[in-house]
């Protein structure tokens, strides 16, 4: 299940995410999108949305911390 984080820096809500995913044994690719302009880019076409974290989760987006959201996706 390719799990993609799109994050920023001083985001709280991305460390949440992230250590959701990490406490549920999770693997998963991060983008700083502050940095990375394509990245960036991608996440927005993907989400419709410029706000942080973006998490995509085998093709399902979610946004925010959304943890019931989260724990749908990964038990796919």
């Amino acid at each position: 299940m390719p799990v993609t984080l799109y994050t920023t820096p001083h985001c709280g809500f991305c460390v949440k995410v992230k250590e959701y995913l990490k406490q549920n044994n999770v693997a998963y690719t991060e983008y700083n999108v502050a940095e990375d302009i394509i990245k960036a880019e991608e996440m927005v076409k993907k989400s419709g949305q410029m706000s942080v974290p973006v998490t995509d989760i085998d093709g399902k987006i979610i946004i925010g911390f959304n943890r019931p959201e989260l724990e749908k996706a990964i038990q796919k």
